[in-house]
């Protein structure tokens, strides 16, 4: 599997804006910098869903700006599709930027007019301009209301409208910055199914997926990286990234009953209430036999009922991965 972007060393910090206060007592000094990005590296391969996790102020939208060649990075290097990012007439017409800033449209032209319009921007054929338009009305159920003014699009219309702008030159790469964000939840579900069924499953392409959004990680990427501060912190599947940090498995037990004070070699999590009997968590070290637990349970008259491993919670890695940062580097 081939390559669809390739970042190595990638920086990149924007000067600080200064008070007026700040302007008239030292005119001549530098303003601070803020960093955005330090020395960001990751791969995403062709067809597959990555996607870009991290608090607000990480860096995730820098990263996709640098990308789009919307804004240069200080130093490193970064390919899209087999072209360094320093070539943007070779990189544009292969990636199709999808964000969520409403002003990037015509507020007073109908959605088919705000399509006609970009496609010219995007030196999409005339003679085939007419006939994409309109198929990708069709697809993202905008034909009933390709007339209408933008201004009159509900949120989860200008994102779908965002999307078919993107696809207009049929790019093999998608960019997409937090594509559901102030959607309802039925609208962004919707739009999920086109990104993994559609996009990505039928059409093939590849998608960089911004997000801070945990729950849309899972459902929708085959690999993520978590960005904290301007840095990877990690990158893999939501499996792997869910068991970093972790050195204890976990196990749910339904039991008829839990004898108070069992001891074993493991821990009890909690206890709680179940249909007709008790729900038990348990933790076990990595040197720790499920085995060995088990035969301790039965062996004090406890009647098991089943006993199923507990998976990682991705929210709960997050907040490991956070956590430290935050000692590696506290704030100052």
């Amino acid at each position: 599997m081939g390559r669809a972007i390739e970042v190595s060393g990638l920086a990149k910090s924007f000067a600080k804006k200064k008070s007026v206060g700040e302007m008239l007592r030292h005119p001549l000094r530098r303003p601070e910098r803020v960093h955005a990005l330090r020395g960001v590296s990751l791969e995403v391969r062709e067809g597959e869903i990555f996607g870009l996790l991290g608090p607000n102020g990480a860096g995730k939208t820098t990263l996709l700006k640098i990308l789009s060649c919307l804004i240069l990075p200080d130093r490193g290097q970064a390919r899209v599709a087999g072209e360094s990012i320093a070539h943007e007439d070779r990189v544009k017409p292969k990636i199709g930027l999808v964000n969520s800033d409403e002003r990037s449209f015509y507020w007073r032209l109908s959605g088919r007019e705000n399509l006609d319009f970009f496609a010219c921007l995007y030196d999409v054929p005339a003679r085939a301009t007419a006939r994409r338009i309109e198929t990708l009305l069709r697809r993202l159920d905008l034909l009933e209301d390709a007339e209408r003014r933008f201004s009159d699009y509900s949120s989860g219309m200008k994102q779908r409208l965002a999307i078919a702008r993107a696809l207009l030159h049929d790019p093999p790469l998608l960019l997409m910055d937090e594509p559901t964000r102030s959607l309802d939840p039925a609208a962004a579900r919707a739009l999920r199914r086109l990104v993994k069924d559609e996009l990505n499953r039928r059409d093939g392409k590849t998608i960089l997926l911004a997000t801070h959004n945990l729950r849309e990680a899972e459902v929708l990427c085959d690999r993520i990286a978590i960005l904290v501060r301007g840095k990877v912190r990690q990158v893999g599947t939501v499996a792997e990234v869910r068991r970093w940090g972790i050195r204890q498995r976990r196990f749910r037990l339904e039991v008829s009953a839990w004898p108070p004070g069992l001891a074993g070699p493991f821990e009890v999590i909690a206890v709680e209430p179940a249909d007709g009997g008790q729900r038990v968590t348990l933790a076990l070290d990595g040197r720790a036999r499920l085995d060995d637990a088990l035969r301790v349970i039965l062996g004090s008259g406890v009647a098991l009922q089943s006993c199923e491993s507990v998976e990682p919670d991705l929210e709960e890695a997050f907040a490991r991965i956070l956590e430290a940062e935050d000692e590696e580097e506290p704030r100052a």
